[in-house]
């Protein structure tokens, strides 16, 4: 049986990361793209996406997935060397049931709350400006 995907008619990451859409993007090489999410769920909650539009982590490509781990990997690191939090947060959903929103494959990686954990719900929506300074914050680091 495949995986409940969630509908979209255009991928919204891709038409990111083609500039056809604003967001605020940290990095984008050519397999790899680290986004600042405009929900913020813990501190410098960042987005690790392949470039190329892959629907789940099952269909990361074997090229791809150093790339992908080595941008989680940076990332956390990025975040604990910005933020200092207590814990670091990685997380992946694929298909609706496993809560998935966007249906190309993105890690997220977040700094913990003050108190664990990241937050979970609805959360506000920050605009970009918000994200840019996130991603000042974290650029140095990366």
């Amino acid at each position: 049986m495949p995986i409940s995907m969630p509908s979209a008619d255009r991928c919204p990451f891709c038409d990111y990361l083609a500039g056809l859409r604003p967001y605020t993007i940290v990095e984008q090489g050519e397999q790899v793209a680290i986004l600042v999410t405009r929900e913020q769920r813990g501190q410098g909650h960042v987005l690790v996406i392949p470039v190329a539009h892959r629907p789940t982590v099952m269909d990361v490509t074997p090229a791809e997935e150093q790339d992908v781990m080595n941008a989680v990997r940076r990332a956390a690191r990025a975040i604990a060397a910005a933020y200092d939090p207590e814990g670091i947060a990685v997380w992946q959903n694929n298909g609706v049931p496993a809560h998935q929103s966007v249906p190309h494959v993105h890690f997220h990686v977040a700094g913990t709350l003050p108190g664990g954990g990241t937050q979970w719900g609805e959360v506000p929506r920050l605009d970009l400006e918000e994200t840019d300074r996130i991603a000042k914050c974290l650029s140095p680091h990366l």
